[in-house]
């Protein structure tokens, strides 16, 4: 939008026109800036108004465990050692020796917060795992007993329930995809067993991954240390969008590197935690790894996004017709970037839902509806391991790849099963290519060029293919104690 600003003037001064004019200029440039500049809060003068709005619903948690005692009570000194016997009378006169050992309670403190006003408390699941009794404490200075109603520890989430004589005050969630980088946040909790402490700081980034399947972190400055797990993350508005979990720390306390799960996953496994003491999370049923720059151009892919299924047990994909190769596109109406955000697309969407996956396959799309399954019920299938024996090598080297096709003896050896096809790797050199993306002695490939290969000819065919097509790579289905994944090679060097 142009603003004009009409500024009056004597046309018989030019000095004076060319004041107004500058004038005017200012003043439309300033107009401009005030039209575009985003709106940013301001730091908070205090952060007590807050605490004290949030505080009630905010508890401590003491856990005690009951640790048998070691029937163990040899002295820790050498044997023979002129120490073993003083070691034994000391034992022996502390009560710590012979029958005299018994069970000891072992505490452990952590925090949580308060769900509903009947008493559901969310925490961290290693806070309470383990625990033979579980104490609250609430800012009001009351203690409750609280007992188990399901734990999550893919996400490190438990939730507590409490019985209490009157409605207790308590905490909603915020949408944790609304806080931003530099959005100021509270933690709260119980920090190294001080009690009720805040501290405050600000969004450093969102949807960082620790190690899980499920990770959505946020990171803050905040500080939170020990004793803290399991408290809450408040925005200014009181709404909790994030529970503190972990730090980044060389010395176990606080140096401004702190991670919150964040809220919208903990929300969703609260529900379903409250409703029905586990979690159940949708099953795609497939094995995907992530396109890589060099996987994308050896499939023809324009970008290195989406997901690349290695397998295809049985399943509700493998009911619905994707196979190994496909490259898995859009997920439920959602755009797939990588194989981690897929994982977790499909963890958060309903068990028995029908979805709509789009998928690249020999180079165009094909759209397939998929009945999601429930994961719980899936984790537990069991794949064969490899064998160790050694094979005599077959004298085939392609990609500083020693391979030879497979037969009986190496199907049983590696594990693969009766009638599979490929070649079996016996000698990786460790200067080729193929070593730095992973291949190791006991590989089997499966396929090259996507296609299935039984001969080292086949293999070369299938490179000679790539580069006929104008490709700089080879992509190659590995198979390993029966877990697949795909590797692209460089066709040049052949």
């Amino acid at each position: 939008m142009t603003t004009a600003i009409a500024i009056p003037f004597k046309t018989d001064s030019k000095r004076s026109q060319i004041r107004a004019m500058f004038v005017a200029l200012i003043g439309a440039v300033a107009l401009m800036l005030q039209a575009t500049t985003v709106d940013a809060r301001g730091a908070p003068d205090s952060f007590a108004d807050l605490a004290e709005q949030v505080s009630p619903a905010v508890v401590n948690i003491t856990t005690t465990t009951i640790v048998e005692a070691s029937t163990d009570t040899t002295p820790m000194v050498p044997p023979g050692s002129p120490f073993e016997d003083f070691f034994k009378d000391f034992m022996d006169r502390g009560g710590q020796g012979g029958n005299n050992s018994a069970p000891r309670r072992s505490n452990a403190l952590g925090s949580g917060f308060v769900i509903s006003e009947d008493g559901y408390i969310v925490t961290n699941n290693h806070v309470i795992e383990g625990a033979d009794e579980i104490e609250i404490e609430f800012f009001e200075g009351f203690v409750l007993p609280a007992t188990l109603v399901g734990t999550d520890p893919k996400t490190d989430i438990a939730v507590l329930k409490v019985e209490s004589d009157k409605p207790l005050k308590f905490v909603s969630f915020g949408d944790s995809d609304l806080a931003r980088m530099g959005d100021w946040v509270m933690a709260m909790g119980n920090p190294l067993g001080q009690g009720f402490s805040i501290s405050a700081g600000i969004v450093s980034q969102r949807g960082r991954a620790l190690q899980g399947a499920y990770d959505d972190y946020i990171q803050t400055d905040a500080a939170i240390n020990r004793g803290n797990s399991g408290g809450p993350l408040f925005n200014m508005d009181g709404e909790v969008i994030g529970v503190n979990t972990a730090i980044l720390s060389p010395n176990g306390g606080s140096i401004g590197i702190g991670f919150s799960m964040a809220s919208n996953v903990v929300s969703r496994v609260t529900n379903q935690l409250t409703e029905f003491g586990e979690t159940r999370r949708g099953w795609l049923g497939v094995k995907i790894q992530t396109v890589s720059d060099d996987v994308a151009e050896a499939m023809g892919l324009e970008t290195a996004s989406g997901a690349l299924v290695t397998d295809v047990p049985e399943g509700p994909s493998k009911d619905a017709g994707l196979e190994a190769g496909d490259v898995i596109l859009s997920f439920d109406n959602k755009d797939v970037e990588d194989a981690n955000s897929l994982v977790r697309t499909v963890g958060e969407t309903e068990v028995g839902k029908a979805v709509r996956v789009v998928v690249f396959r020999d180079g165009k799309t094909k759209t397939l509806m998929v009945t999601l399954g429930r994961r719980e019920e899936a984790e537990n299938v069991a794949f064969p391991v490899a064998g160790k024996e050694s094979v005599e090598p077959e004298d085939t080297t392609l990609f500083g790849l020693t391979v030879m096709p497979l037969n009986d003896e190496l199907r049983e050896q590696l594990g693969v099963a009766r009638g599979t096809g490929g070649l079996a790797v016996i000698d990786v050199d460790e200067a080729s290519e193929a070593f730095a993306k992973g291949l190791r002695s006991g590989d089997v490939i499966v396929e090259a060029g996507q296609e299935k290969i039984a001969t080292a000819d086949d293999l070369k065919l299938r490179a000679e293919d790539a580069r006929e097509a104008g490709r700089k790579t080879v992509l190659l289905m590995v198979r390993r104690a029966g877990e697949p994944r795909f590797v692209a090679l460089g066709v040049s060097e052949e």
